[in-house]
């Protein structure tokens, strides 16, 4: 009896323990086990309450499951919750925060409820630019011209104004987009913020944008915008600071503001963004070279990454901090120039005021990193604001290694071109630096007569540069000169090989083997020309532009 009273008493503590916990958990679910007739317990019993059991871990186990389902559902629904509360709070910040002092007497923000005393607000833009709830489509470009592509790599930004003198914008373009493979073509974006509120001039620049980059609007890497003309504050209410006059204040002021523009555009777009301006020259596989310079930092913590020492030039962020950058520029906008605000945030972000300014130098440039040498050239002369002549260069952007693995055979050298200062023949031959000259003249020449006669394999010469494209040699001739050796020119004749007849012969004897066709030569030389005496480049017309020769290559046959 005893035994019998101790294992009912432990089936009735495990019925009443079951039963307690599936009414808590799973009310729909719980059916009671089998009930059987009071006595002693039997094998059959026991294997009831088994099978019970068993069959009650089952159903809590698709309760469990069932359970887990909801949840990831629920926490879906919380999050669209989330999101809509979110964007609503945003909608009463735009629409609700005039100034801190006149937050709770503006009559518009009463339909949102946000007046009331005991509602705490962020501040947003709205604060720093209240301006903008003037018209709802402040912040809405007023020209939007490209494919709205996103999800790549690099966003490059460059704002443009209207100058006086002249425009940089479509040189600039050319520049970035011709120094740029398929494959980056495809990860990248350019967007170009015509920053002026002048109807007729963003539609001419727009459409001169349009008619000469179709292809690359079309297939989304070029995209052109415009601010909204309520994007821009009073500008006659600005105060003068650190000595600078009105306009150059309204200047400066207003660059802040275009940089804000084109980020709040761009942060969306990629994984980088790249400020740039519209003067300037790009050199060969720039993008691909910044890309890989940020995916090479040893930490995640940097801020800039420059690959340029001038001004705002070739800055590269990352897009994640774009939106502190543009809240820290708006909050002093009207203050300090660009430059200035980006120091200010790596000192706020690092800089202990207890510690010297070495100390600080040394923090801030873990987080402004420098790359050399420089990818971007700044070549306008005429400055955005008005009257400012500017001759910025970026002095590292020439000083990368210029290829030394050919030399060129020893030869004299001479031109009848005139030189401009420093930049000789000579040294251009010797690959350590290009040859300039004034304008040439039809009859001009430059020559190189080898010290000894040898076999050329072939040749290439380029004109122009990265800085000075324009400056290239026009319907020129690449022409050399047959060592005179009687006796080859017997075993010439004899063997049928009259190399002579198929090339045009200049008085002088030179034979023309080449020319320049978008300021390049190049080709191999017959090896039927035996040695050489020398090689002439000879200009036929007279050319409007000055000349640089950039790159020479003379290769010897072996």
């Amino acid at each position: 009896n005893s035994h019998v009273a101790d294992t009912t008493t432990e089936v009735d503590g495990l019925w009443h323990r079951w039963a307690r916990r599936c009414m808590r958990w799973h009310p729909p679910t719980c059916r009671p086990p089998l009930v059987t007739a009071c006595g002693p317990p039997t094998g059959d019993v026991v294997d009831v309450y088994q099978r019970e059991f068993l069959a009650l871990r089952d159903r809590l186990h698709a309760a469990e499951q069932e359970s887990l389902k909801r949840s990831k559902e629920l926490n879906l629904v919380l999050d669209e919750i989330k999101r809509a509360v979110s964007e609503r709070q945003a909608l009463r910040d735009r629409d609700g925060n005039r100034t801190w002092g006149r937050l709770t007497e503006d009559p518009r923000l009463k339909p949102w409820n946000v007046s009331h005393k005991h509602v705490l607000h962020l501040p947003t833009v709205f604060h720093h630019l209240p301006h903008l709830l003037a018209q709802e489509s402040s912040l809405q470009p007023a020209v939007r011209v490209g494919q709205g592509r996103t999800g790549v790599s690099v966003v490059m930004g460059i704002p443009s104004v209207r100058r006086e003198v002249h425009s940089y914008l479509t040189d600039t373009l050319h520049s970035l987009i011709s120094e740029l493979s398929p494959q980056e073509k495809e990860d990248s974006v350019i967007v170009v913020l015509i920053a002026e509120t002048d109807p007729q001039y963003t539609s001419l620049v727009t459409d001169n944008i349009k008619a000469l980059f179709p292809t690359e609007i079309h297939s989304g890497l070029l995209e052109v915008i415009a601010p909204s003309p309520h994007f821009y504050p009073d500008f006659s209410r600005l105060r003068e600071s650190f000595g600078d006059p009105k306009e150059r204040v309204r200047w400066r002021t207003k660059q802040n503001l275009d940089y804000c523009f084109l980020m709040m555009y761009a942060q969306s777009k990629g994984i980088y963004y790249v400020q740039l301006e519209d003067d300037i020259v790009a050199k060969p596989n720039y993008l691909s070279t910044m890309k890989n310079f940020a995916l090479q930092q040893p930490s995640e913590d940097w801020m800039i990454l420059e690959f340029s020492q001038l001004g705002f030039i070739g800055k590269m962020f990352k897009s994640l901090d774009l939106s502190l950058i543009v809240e820290f520029i708006l909050m002093f906008y009207r203050d300090k120039p660009i430059d200035w605000l980006l120091d200010h945030i790596l000192w706020v972000k690092v800089c202990n005021p207890e510690k010297d300014a070495k100390h600080c130098d040394r923090q801030k440039a873990n987080l402004r990193i420098r790359f050399k040498p420089s990818l971007f050239q700044h070549v306008g002369t005429h400055s955005s604001l008005a009257g400012k002549i500017q001759k910025l260069k970026d002095k590292d952007f020439g000083k990368q290694a210029l290829r030394k693995e050919h030399m060129n055979p020893p030869a004299e050298v001479s031109t009848s071109l005139k030189t401009y200062q420093h930049f000789t023949l000579e040294k251009a031959y010797l690959r350590e630096d290009f040859f300039w000259a004034f304008t040439p003249a039809a009859g001009d020449f430059i020559r190189f007569r080898f010290f000894q006669p040898l076999r050329l394999e072939r040749f290439f010469f380029r004109s122009g540069n990265i800085e000075h494209p324009e400056d290239k040699l026009f319907n020129t001739s690449v022409e050399v000169l047959p060592f005179d050796n009687p006796q080859s020119d017997k075993e010439a004749l004899q063997e049928g090989r009259s190399t002579t007849l198929r090339y045009p012969r200049s008085p002088d004897g030179y034979l023309q083997i080449g020319s320049f066709y978008k300021g390049v030569a190049e080709g191999e030389v017959d090896p039927a020309f035996g040695p050489l005496e020398a090689l002439r480049l000879s200009i036929q017309t007279d050319s409007p532009v000055w000349v640089i020769l950039s790159e020479i290559f003379l290769k010897k046959a072996d």
